[in-house]
């Protein structure tokens, strides 16, 4: 997508340090493995490009908030966000390869991991393994609401992460309905969620305005890879002035009632608020 690169780690710190400069101190990071397998073991690799990048930007900008994306997708050669079996995905079996990954990550440096995977059960899994192996103190910020949407085409073609087969709705949320959002945030707020998400956001503004109504608990919304790159095309053709168009995005995320928002548009939106232009 325009203005969006994989980087490798030394590049990575380079592209933080300047975003910190601008404003931007918190990041998540998704990784891309040389090798992917049928469980996603590149996840849980301590020497892996997510554990290694989250190591620098630790030690080189301590102030930096590290987040690190949790799911299976991107590590395995299947593209499901769990464990296969018999042609499913296997919830149970996947739980304890997700704790391994915090682990590891919460190992590296991070100070948030985000679980994206939804699967049943996983942030009460992820906190256990957290507390035993000596991390109490980093944070879970829970995918809470994630639907099964067409907006995350761009990022699963970066990522080489699309499924081999069939797709993900059987894990990831029906889009029409909004009850079963505000279950799975309950859920993943009692199971030690430290804060949670809705993703994508611009078709999810009610989702993002009904939970803020129900729950005191930190909020996000995931202005996703589709959502951008819409604006980025309109933009390219003249259709749009993008400056007021991602002015009027963030600003309605955030007037629904998220406390933050994580987008590809922050880099951009930095530099025209430092410059003054938006």
């Amino acid at each position: 997508m325009p203005g969006v690169e994989r980087l490798s780690p030394d590049l990575t710190l380079a592209h933080v340090r300047e975003l910190a400069k601008l404003g931007v101190t918190a990041v998540i990071l998704f990784g891309l493995p040389e090798k992917k397998d049928d469980v996603g073991s590149g996840a849980w690799d301590d020497a892996a490009a997510v554990q290694e990048t989250v190591r620098v930007l630790k030690n080189e900008l301590p102030d930096v908030v590290v987040m690190t994306d949790l799911c299976l997708d991107e590590y395995t050669s299947h593209g499901h966000c769990g464990v296969i079996r018999d042609g499913e995905v296997d919830n149970d079996a996947t739980l304890p390869l997700l704790a391994q990954a915090a682990v590891s990550q919460a190992r590296a440096g991070a100070d948030v991991v985000a679980p994206s995977d939804m699967m049943d059960g996983r942030v009460g899994a992820i906190r256990r393994a957290l507390d035993a192996e000596g991390f109490p103190q980093t944070a879970i910020l829970s995918y809470a609401a994630k639907s099964a949407s067409g907006f995350y085409g761009p990022f699963r073609e970066a990522a080489d992460s699309a499924p081999k087969f069939g797709d993900r709705r059987g894990y990831q949320m029906d889009p029409a309905n909004r009850r079963e959002a505000m279950r799975e945030i309950a859920l993943d707020l009692e199971e030690g969620a430290d804060a949670v998400m809705v993703k994508p956001a611009l078709a999810y503004l009610d989702v993002i305005r009904e939970a803020r109504e129900r729950f005191d608990a930190p909020l996000g919304a995931y202005n996703v890879s589709g959502e951008y790159a819409m604006v980025k095309a309109a933009a390219a053709n003249g259709w749009i002035d993008e400056k007021r168009i991602v002015s009027e995005i963030l600003t309605g995320i955030i007037r629904a009632g998220a406390d933050f928002v994580l987008t590809y548009h922050a880099a951009d939106a930095a530099r025209w608020l430092a410059d003054g232009s938006l």
